[in-house]
């Protein structure tokens, strides 16, 4: 069995709250993603892990069977919309239905003004990390409709605020928020429940590139943060799963911000 970060068996720390589940996670080959998807593996879920990457979603598979869990490795690009279908008719042809998805995939942006931006970059930013989103919800929320479920987004304590230079990045984040909460709207009702979880500065393999590797730009980033660290992958996990599960039942249409302060003021 997977252990969580404490060194504990899951049924130990929280129980087994996915247990027969199925979920889908995109962006699950590495960061958020991968830590999300060893999570709901630990509690019980089958788990479809979805990247670009094929080579990263093999490897987060293997680390899932490796501890007698059961996953799909799935190479999806999520800005292709016959992709994230037939990626989500695999699932359901392997595991037998769909009970949670997390739309996590996502891109970066270079540190930009709008004014000089460029069209190529704001475009595979919104199309990543907004389009991308909905791409997915609009093919999960049908196998989800006759069994009820839940759904989670990625945003970004970008979507909460501005933040200069990063113009292209901050309006899909903002944009995957205000269709978090119309879709929810619209959802609620067949037992579907759809949130956010945005998160502040995260050690993962994707900051590492905004930081450029460098001392100096870890502590850059680390300085935006009142808790005086970056956040750790397996803390937006856990907030993730807590959406997902029965503890969150009465969340709707909510973006969690997990992010050390960073947005507080």
């Amino acid at each position: 069995m997977l252990e969580t970060t404490t060194g504990t068996t899951p049924t130990e720390a929280t129980g087994v709250r996915f247990l027969g589940k199925t979920a889908f996670v995109t962006g699950a080959g590495t960061g958020i993603g991968r830590a999300t998807a060893l999570a709901f593996a630990a509690e019980g879920a089958n788990v479809a892990v979805a990247d670009i990457d094929a080579h990263d979603a093999a490897e987060t598979a293997r680390i899932i069977e490796a501890a007698d869990g059961k996953a799909l490795a799935l190479t999806v690009d999520v800005t292709d919309e016959s992709a994230v279908r037939d990626a989500l008719a695999r699932t359901v042809d392997t595991f037998g239905g769909l009970d949670v998805a997390f739309n996590n995939a996502g891109v970066e942006q270079s540190q930009t003004c709008t004014a000089d931006l460029s069209t190529e970059e704001w475009t595979k930013i919104i199309s990543t990390d907004l389009t991308g989103v909905f791409h997915c919800m609009k093919h999960e929320i049908p196998l989800l409709k006759d069994r009820g479920g839940a759904i989670v987004n990625t945003s970004s304590g970008a979507g909460v605020m501005g933040i200069a230079g990063q113009a292209g990045y901050a309006a899909a984040k903002w944009g995957v928020i205000g269709m978090t909460k119309s879709a929810a709207l619209e959802c609620i009702g067949d037992g579907i429940r759809i949130n956010a979880v945005a998160p502040g500065v995260i050690d993962t393999e994707m900051m590492g590139r905004v930081t450029g590797g460098t001392d100096e730009g870890r502590e850059a980033m680390t300085s935006q943060e009142p808790i005086g660290r970056m956040g750790r992958a397996e803390e937006i996990a856990s907030a993730v799963l807590w959406l997902a599960s029965d503890l969150g039942g009465f969340t709707v249409g909510h973006t969690l911000v997990v992010d050390g302060g960073q947005t507080v003021g």
